[in-house]
């Protein structure tokens, strides 16, 4: 596989949902994604995948005692919402879950001005 190439098809494609109809890609945040990815290490990146899809939060999820927010986007195509967001917030005591419709995985990035406003709103409440 050409790494090079996979850390320019990601956020070309699924990761910011520019792969979607009428999205217009930024090829700034492409970029700097590949910059990033290329900095770290293969072995390094691998070893993150490995550990957070084969591991179980359950436990840790249920032993949260603060104000906790879950954010998700329901055009999440890298981690589907279905799977994580509102399954998240039911094991997490109080959790609140705010679902952002058409957003995608990469959201904080994309939809940074909504994203911050509203961890802003909630850590003032």
């Amino acid at each position: 596989t050409n790494r090079a190439q996979f850390y320019l098809d990601v956020p070309t494609g699924p990761f910011y949902g520019f792969n979607r109809p009428g999205a217009k890609a930024s090829q700034g945040i492409i970029r700097n994604w590949w910059r990033q990815g290329m900095m770290g290490g293969a072995k390094a990146h691998y070893d993150g995948v490995v550990a957070f899809s084969q591991t179980d939060f359950t436990k840790d999820l249920k032993e949260i005692t603060v104000p906790t927010l879950v954010m998700h986007g329901d055009d999440d195509q890298i981690v589907p919402y279905a799977d994580s967001g509102p399954l998240s917030a039911k094991l997490v005591k109080g959790a609140i879950l705010k679902t952002y419709k058409g957003f995608p995985h990469g959201m904080p990035t994309t939809q940074a001005e909504t994203i911050n406003a509203d961890l802003l709103a909630f850590i003032k409440s």
